[in-house]
């Protein structure tokens, strides 16, 4: 499993946080950006990014995604179809959203969260495994077959 992260401005000095845990924990790490604090940079280039890289993983390879609030990068990266990111504004949530959803991208608010608890909900994020329950298979398929007009 690769590891791709992205982060704005607000979201940079967690990223570098949370880049050192993975790496320092044996995980396959890319930074797709931001590489240094720029206050002017736009969360859309990196939430593009990390999107792209994770295509054709097979569901293999994660994203994760910090700005502010998360919402942006949320917004950015479920345009994609092979994307299926999730809001990790707390532990049950993102253990709900790798079980019920396989989410491959987890956003986190940095502007909500200190180091610790980040690590904590990656560390979920990562060793949460999804539902083989046939419930769960089916809204995934579903969700994966929409066709929106």
């Amino acid at each position: 499993m690769r590891i791709y992260l992205g982060a704005d401005h607000r979201g940079f000095e967690l990223k570098e946080e949370i880049k050192g845990w993975l790496v320092e924990n044996g995980y396959e790490v890319e930074d797709i950006g931001n590489f240094v604090f720029d206050p002017d940079d736009d969360y859309v280039d990196f939430g593009l990014k990390v999107a792209e890289s994770i295509e054709g993983s097979e569901g293999v390879d994660r994203g994760i995604l910090l700005c502010g609030s998360g919402h942006g990068m949320e917004l950015v990266a479920n345009r994609f179809p092979h994307v299926r990111a999730i809001l990790g504004f707390n532990d049950q949530v993102t253990v709900q959203g790798r079980e019920d959803e396989d989410a491959n991208i987890l956003v986190l608010p940095a502007d909500w969260l200190d180091n610790n608890e980040a690590a904590e909900r990656v560390d979920l994020f990562i060793k949460t495994e999804k539902s083989e329950e046939s419930r769960h298979e089916r809204r995934r398929a579903r969700i994966a077959n929409l066709s929106i007009h």
